[in-house]
């Protein structure tokens, strides 16, 4: 766990103005952009087709902006926090509508929204102790993957069509394996927190 700067300097700043420009960046602040999108038209005109679309548009530039970071040189500090924004963003739109629309039951949807909030509660102690966030963990990485892949199945077997019998089961199985990685990465996460600040406090 690395200790965090004690604040932002005029050369930071301009720094992190600079990275907001950059490929990568843009195309993370453009599947932020379409947070709003998705979630209106899971919830509004219910077009789902269109919502599956900018859905699988999101996971391709999610994949394009890491390879373009590291072609052209542009990985930054910024991108860090965008790139993983974005998808939570998206799993949790993506619940919250699949909650209102009867797709996923109430217990996951509320579990993995206290994950959340158990995740910004224990990054605030550790902004409060002086530390970095810790990296983003594999375990972390393929919980995202996994859930990202049980979104657009979720929204599939919404119909009678054989395609969405067959999809069935495969949406539960990632929606389930997803939810495990993700709050097994949350107690890791908050494991590392509560090591970071008691042996500070040790000290």
């Amino acid at each position: 766990m690395t200790k965090a700067p004690p604040g932002r300097t005029v050369g930071e700043v301009k720094s992190l103005a600079r990275e907001l420009f950059t490929v990568p960046n843009l195309l993370s602040l453009l599947r932020l952009a379409g947070v709003p999108v998705f979630l209106w038209l899971l919830l509004g005109p219910r077009e789902d087709g269109w919502a599956l679309a900018l859905l699988v548009f999101g996971g391709f530039t999610d994949w394009l902006d890491g390879k373009l970071a590291r072609l052209l040189d542009q990985t930054s500090r910024l991108g860090r926090i965008l790139d993983p924004a974005a998808d939570r963003l998206y799993i949790m739109a993506a619940l919250l509508a699949f909650l209102l629309r009867d797709i996923v039951p109430a217990s996951i949807v509320l579990t993995l929204f206290a994950r959340e909030i158990a995740i910004g509660i224990a990054l605030v102690v550790l902004r409060r102790a002086g530390f970095a966030a810790p990296e983003v963990t594999y375990v972390g990485k393929a919980a995202t993957f996994t859930l990202m892949y049980a979104l657009p199945l979720l929204m599939i077997t919404q119909g009678d069509s054989t395609f969405a019998e067959i999809a069935r089961p495969f949406a539960y199985a990632f929606t389930t394996w997803g939810a495990v990685l993700y709050l097994w990465s949350a107690a890791l996460y908050v494991w590392q927190v509560a090591a970071a600040v008691g042996g500070r406090r040790a000290t």
